[in-house]
């Protein structure tokens, strides 16, 4: 998948480097000539650009317009804005995740400036692109328990071995739960004969201990 970010500072070269190293094409677009090539130098797999992320030609001149996602990640949240909406508008890229620098700002993040997800922490940043672009692989949004548990996601890809199955009858194990089920935009509270369907995005509370075998009862080996 290809995956446009504006902004290269910690922010934005933390996800650039956490995605490419995830198998993702990455372009990352930045307006400061020197940060720009010094991240070049550091990152030499991934595609820079240098120019404003705010302006149309230069995200036009960039390619965003192939991209699967956009990422608006600079530290500043007015241009995050910016670039969202002309993503969204100019360019109609499918998906894109906007970074919130000031939680007073937050209430503007919405599908009216193009955002479809907006978020501050940088690991949950990487982990909802990872989202939108991953079908049938698990998806690591959350960690707890001093990183002994954690929430996942996965999209239920067509071959996936619960795909028409009753949750009861998928055999997770005892120190793993299902938590939600999202389908069609609607959030499905699970019961034992909840059937799930392919494209699901199924929500799983699992430890490390538990995550190998939720992989092989979600995913298509």
């Amino acid at each position: 998948m290809k995956i446009a970010i504006a902004g290269a500072g910690n922010v934005g070269t933390y996800i650039a480097a956490d995605l490419q190293a995830a198998g993702h094409q990455i372009l990352l677009i930045e307006q400061e000539f020197d940060l720009g090539t010094r991240t070049q130098a550091e990152l030499p797999d991934i595609d820079v650009f240098i120019g404003d992320a705010c302006e149309v030609n230069v995200l036009r001149d960039a390619g965003v317009g192939s991209a699967d996602v956009m990422v608006a990640a600079t530290g500043d949240d007015e241009d995050n804005l910016v670039v969202s909406l002309l993503a969204k508008q100019e360019f109609a890229v499918p998906r894109v995740v906007a970074r919130v620098n000031h939680p007073q700002n937050h209430w503007l993040f919405n599908e009216t400036w193009g955002v479809d997800v907006s978020v501050s922490t940088p690991h949950l940043l990487t982990a909802l692109v990872e989202e939108a672009v991953s079908v049938g692989s698990l998806v690591r949004l959350l960690q707890f328990a001093g990183g002994e548990a954690g929430l996942v996601e996965v999209t239920l890809a067509e071959d996936s071995p619960a795909a028409g199955k009753a949750v009861v009858d998928l055999g997770m194990p005892r120190d793993a739960s299902i938590v939600a089920v999202v389908r069609d935009q609607h959030v499905v509270v699970p019961r034992g004969d909840t059937v799930l369907q392919s494209e699901d995005e199924v929500l799983v509370l699992i430890t490390n201990a538990s995550e190998e075998q939720v992989k092989a009862i979600l995913v298509a080996g």
